[in-house]
């Protein structure tokens, strides 16, 4: 134990003196004149609080135009993506792009992709005793 020290009552604050302190140095700089120092504080203390909010709704805005969520050419699962990008299928494993909220099969140069057609085949006798 220290002989020296002072050894009377302790007084704190725990938290409530960085208030005090705060309003104590915004009511000086009031008085001497520098209240547009308060208020821009007050103005970047808004502007701190209103950003992430403002960018949050923009966010949903943005999200809600470049969302894609459409079905896969190839497999016909439904799937999610963000125009402009690419992705593979979750199913199938496709290499696919997204434009104009489509999916579309990512080809090399010079592949040509088609779609197959189903047509009702029949024997070539019935097809001529119906024609003749």
């Amino acid at each position: 134990m220290n002989q020296n020290g002072y050894g009377g009552v302790r007084f704190t604050l725990s938290g409530l003196g960085f208030w005090i302190t705060l309003l104590a140095i915004a009511w000086l700089l009031g008085m001497v004149g520098l209240g547009w120092l308060v208020k821009s504080f007050i103005v970047l203390i808004g502007l701190l609080i209103l950003t992430p909010v403002i960018a949050f709704f923009a966010f949903r805005w943005w999200l809600s135009r470049n969302l894609v969520e459409a079905p896969c050419p190839v497999c016909d699962t439904r799937s999610a993506g963000i125009n402009g990008t690419q992705l593979r299928c979750p199913n199938c494993g496709e290499a696919l792009r997204v434009e104009k909220g489509a999916f579309y099969r990512l080809t090399p140069p010079g592949t040509i992709d088609i779609q197959a057609v189903e047509i009702e085949a029949r024997p070539i006798e019935e097809a001529k005793d119906e024609t003749g």
